[in-house]
């Protein structure tokens, strides 16, 4: 598993990075038996377009999550939950 943080919102650059990434590490580092590499990326903001019509949603072994550097109210938890479930839906339902 692969794991990158960004400081900022997240953009299609950050998502081919990534996918380069997990390649790389699947040519270069991967043995056989290992299940497949998985990149996880963090940002302080993700985008429903991003999701939508980059390689996140055709793969099956890109993520990309918000993650928020404070610790949220209940309300902003519950709104960030809801929003983000939106995101993967929009993801999700391309793929069917």
């Amino acid at each position: 598993m692969l794991i990158e943080i960004k400081t900022k919102k997240i953009t299609h650059q950050d998502i081919g990075q990534l996918d380069m990434y997990v390649r790389m590490f699947d040519d270069l580092k991967k043995r056989e038996g290992d299940n497949p590499t998985i990149g996880i990326l963090l940002c302080t903001e993700t985008d429903k377009t991003i999701a939508r019509y980059s390689v996140l949603n055709e793969s099956q072994q890109l993520f990309a999550a918000k993650y928020m550097p404070y610790l949220p109210t209940e309300d902003e938890l519950i709104a960030e939950i809801e929003r983000q479930k939106e995101i993967l839906k929009v993801q999700f339902s391309d793929k069917k």
